[in-house]
């Protein structure tokens, strides 16, 4: 695929302030997007408390897996006669219906430990293949699996998964943090595998948690509030969060990125200036990406006295979502297209236009998972250099998916329809929780034993799930 021109390639030329989206009110600019992007029926936010769970399951499928997948070869298990045993001589069909009694993480850590046999049986990618299909029933992956396909995790994270919201996530400990912030809670991150948490508010500021404290008292789950300024973090609503490793980035309605040292107290070591609000960011090793209300995506480099690598005016209108990589930066916009920007030309290698305009994104591998303005959920596969659409599929909401995280072992999504819905990261993706809540839900972040949604009552909806 033959990249496209990339006639906003000269910072001087797409740096152009004469845009007048930048020229009002934060605070009114910023209501104004809210109005036109994320309105929403429904009632008006009450309480900050989620109802009590819808009652959904997951069914068996085994004659599903036998309809849709494509017949798999089982072997008599390849038993030398120094290894053989009773066990050992069965079927390996046999040998995989005990192995499922076992827990994946188990039987891929330690049976490999027992024999050479064993070890060969767990170190085939049919094995898991095998097992994952008949645990769900379903079409798997959505993205067709090539040589690289990690199947022993895939296996692995879909059973946690599913252990985890076992009739409805029974299990989960749920806690609502109410008290860190006094306006609508828009952007929430965990960091350090789960441990903390990060959260930016309509109410200017950026609050830092500690989610090891839960069920403590509220002084020492509450952390601190980010920022040395007398009133507030940033001088505009807080709008996106990223992170990496230790450092967190905070952008705002006030055109500027913080960035924040956890590892020293949650101290501020730099601020980049941009040229409008700050509404989506993606923050890697060596780059810090941000998408601008005035249309443009601009790479940053933190560690440089010059921080501005490059800038460009992708977009006809505001830049609502953002993913990267090494290789590539995928920019949404209210636009509806999908631009594709490859770091090592330098340049724009696609295009891709939509019904819709993309709010959230979850991109890891070679597969991109979105969620629409409508509440559909959009897959694109990187296949050969370029990205193309897979799917789209409904996946239970009414209205804005303002939250998205994907991984090879579950989805989960949220919406301005004030519900968190759990599925399987299948084709279609099969619901296995949802939790309902009193208020427009603004986005997720699931790590370790923790899910985190930030929600326009103004708390932070909490689900803790069992350490085992």
């Amino acid at each position: 695929m033959n990249p496209e021109p990339d006639f906003y390639a000269e910072e001087q030329a797409s740096d152009d302030d004469s845009d007048t989206e930048n020229s009002s009110d934060p605070d009114t600019q910023a209501q104004e997007y809210v109005d036109r992007i994320l309105r929403s029926s429904g009632q008006p936010c009450q309480a900050s408390k989620c109802l009590p769970p819808e009652s959904l399951s997951v069914e068996e499928g085994s004659q599903e897996v036998e309809k849709q997948s494509p017949p798999l070869d089982l072997k008599k298990s390849p038993v030398t006669d120094e290894a053989a045993s009773r066990l050992l001589s069965l079927p390996l069909e046999l040998i995989l219906k005990i192995c499922s009694y076992l827990q994946a993480r188990f039987v891929l850590g330690v049976l490999p430990l027992v024999c050479k046999t064993l070890r060969d049986i767990v170190q085939d990618d049919i094995t898991w293949r095998i097992r994952l299909l008949k645990k769900i029933g379903s079409c798997y992956p959505v993205v067709k699996a090539d040589g690289d396909f990690n199947w022993p995790t895939a296996c692995i994270e879909l059973e946690e998964h599913l252990q985890k919201w076992a009739e409805n996530g029974r299990d989960i400990d749920y806690f609502s943090l109410t008290e860190g912030h006094f306006a609508s809670v828009d952007s929430v991150l965990l960091i350090q595998g789960g441990e903390l948490c990060v959260s930016g508010s309509r109410d200017r500021n950026v609050v830092l948690w500690d989610l090891r404290q839960l069920g403590k008292a509220h002084e020492k789950v509450l952390v601190k509030t980010l920022g040395t300024e007398r009133n507030s973090t940033h001088k505009g609503w807080v709008w996106s969060l990223a992170a990496r490793e230790d450092r967190v980035c905070s952008g705002s309605w006030d055109s500027t990125v913080k960035l924040w040292d956890m590892a020293a107290e949650g101290k501020q070591f730099d601020e980049i200036s941009a040229t409008a609000a700050v509404l989506c960011l993606a923050y890697l090793p060596d780059i810090l990406v941000t998408g601008t209300y005035d249309k443009k995506v601009s790479v940053y480099d933190p560690r440089a006295a010059q921080a501005l690598v490059k800038r460009r005016k992708l977009h006809s209108s505001a830049v609502l979502s953002l993913a990267a990589d090494e290789h590539f930066i995928l920019s949404g916009s209210e636009d509806r297209t999908l631009v594709c920007f490859d770091r090592r030309t330098n340049s724009v290698l696609q295009r891709l236009p939509l019904d819709t305009y993309l709010l959230s994104m979850s991109y890891h591998g070679n597969q991109l998972w979105a969620g629409d303005n409508h509440g559909l959920v959009y897959v694109f596969e990187n296949k050969g250099g370029g990205f193309q659409r897979i799917q789209h599929f409904n996946v239970g909401h009414h209205s804005q998916i303002t939250g998205i995280q994907h991984s090879l072992g579950a989805l989960y999504t949220t919406s301005t329809d004030k519900t968190l819905r759990v599925h399987l990261p299948t084709d279609p993706p099969k619901i296995v929780g949802s939790r309902t809540h009193n208020c427009v839900l603004n986005g997720i972040s699931v790590a370790g034993n923790m899910a985190v949604a930030a929600s326009g009552g103004i708390s932070l909806e909490v689900w803790r799930f069992g350490m085992g």
